[in-house]
């Protein structure tokens, strides 16, 4: 499953999905709390980008602490492609 978490409203997600065609949801964190557990840094409204891969048994897997959206999205799939198989 993929997210999409920001300190971004509710409102501005919708939008933004609806103009980019997005496959996934987006989560609202308007209040930072998703951001402080997964210790990504937000100030001033924003939080930095940080992608997180969580495994099929919940454990974080790999994290990419500073994204480039060149090559990103293909070094993510990458990585989902090479987690063991469900049950396995």
């Amino acid at each position: 499953m993929v997210l999409g978490v920001s300190l971004d409203s509710v409102e501005s997600h919708r939008a933004f999905a609806a103009d980019n065609a997005l496959p996934f949801p987006l989560v609202s964190d308007t209040g930072g709390v998703v951001a402080a557990k997964f210790g990504v840094p937000a100030a001033d409204g924003s939080a930095d980008r940080v992608t997180f891969l969580i495994g099929r048994d919940g454990v974080i897997g790999q994290v990419w602490p500073k994204v480039s959206v060149e090559g990103h999205a293909a070094a993510v799939l990458a990585a989902v492609r090479a987690l063991p198989p469900a049950g396995g």
